[in-house]
């Protein structure tokens, strides 16, 4: 494991602007094949038995509450979502600022509507509820949040037989959110509203799963859960663990907007760069690998 360079998985390339030092970095770097998969497919290469799709929702119980066990379990995440002139958009999921006792206040109005489907709604977290399936259900394919962030969610929905009633549920989720009184309260604070919830990452615990990194930094829950299941150490993302990164090492950068990752997170990422191999991967599939002797490659342009 050691052979491998660190990887750092970064924001969409083009939003780098021309004159960002990492620009000037991958001129002199080896443009590498381009990775078009999503974010929970890379995932789910790096942890070998976690499978495909990625159970996110029981890895994510299991890491936050303990009790996965056998159970299928399907994230619930609150959302806000937005109606416009051509759809309904998702605009935030599975980052809502939310306390928990505001959780357990929405979560006690969506019960009786989960429990009629004969489905049990957990609270994991404040920002990540799941809901326990009983045995044998028959579970379409959800999109992951990252996919249908910013376009029309019933884009992103089952569609079908099979999807049907999971498209009724949540248009009575999305009813009973929409007449709560903690959404006016959010909004007079400046808040977004929690006026629906999203559905993705259906499925059981692994056995167990064999990490390819030596180990992750970030602060993504679902990283550190997947790190913790397969053993390997699992840190939080700050400039300290991100200077101490060694060979084999995933670093997890792809949700950092652009001004901070140079304000915070550049100067960690050039000492790094100064002293050992590094391969880039860009939120779009775009990847670069780095060598401390391509510093030398000076007559090269910023790539464009």
């Amino acid at each position: 494991m050691s052979a491998h360079p660190a990887q750092l998985w970064l924001p969409a390339l083009d939003r780098f602007g021309q004159a960002h030092p990492l620009r000037r970095l991958l001129a002199q770097a080896d443009r590498l094949d381009d990775d078009p998969r999503d974010r929970l497919a890379r995932l789910a290469d790096g942890f070998d038995g976690a499978g495909s799709p990625l159970p996110a929702a029981a890895l994510l119980r299991e890491h936050l509450a303990g009790d996965a066990g056998d159970a299928t379990w399907l994230n619930a995440d609150p959302a806000w979502v937005q109606p416009d002139m051509t759809g309904v958009r998702l605009l935030a999921c599975g980052s809502m600022p939310l306390d928990m006792r505001e959780a357990q206040a929405y979560t006690l109005a969506l019960q009786p509507a989960f429990a009629e489907a004969g489905l049990q709604l957990e609270i994991t977290a404040p920002s990540h509820w799941q809901l326990r399936l009983p045995p044998e259900t028959r579970v379409p394919a959800f999109a992951a949040p990252e996919l249908a962030l910013g376009e029309d969610l019933y884009l992103h929905l089952p569609q079908g037989a099979d999807g049907r009633p999971w498209r009724v549920l949540l248009n009575e989720v999305q009813v009973l959110l929409h007449q709560h009184s903690l959404n006016a309260a959010r909004q007079a604070r400046g808040l977004p509203p929690v006026n629906s919830v999203w559905l993705w990452g259906a499925g059981r615990l692994p056995a167990s799963l064999r990490c390819r990194f030596a180990g992750v930094v970030g602060s993504d829950t679902l990283l550190l859960a997947l790190a913790a299941r397969a053993g390997v150490p699992g840190q939080s993302r700050t400039p300290t663990t991100l200077a101490a990164v060694q060979v084999g090492w995933l670093v997890d950068l792809q949700d950092v907007a652009v001004d901070e990752l140079m304000s915070d997170w550049w100067p960690p990422v050039q000492a790094l760069a100064q002293r050992q191999a590094l391969q880039f991967t860009f939120a779009g599939g775009e990847r670069w690998s780095w060598r401390p002797r391509h510093r030398w490659r000076f007559w090269r342009g910023a790539p464009r």
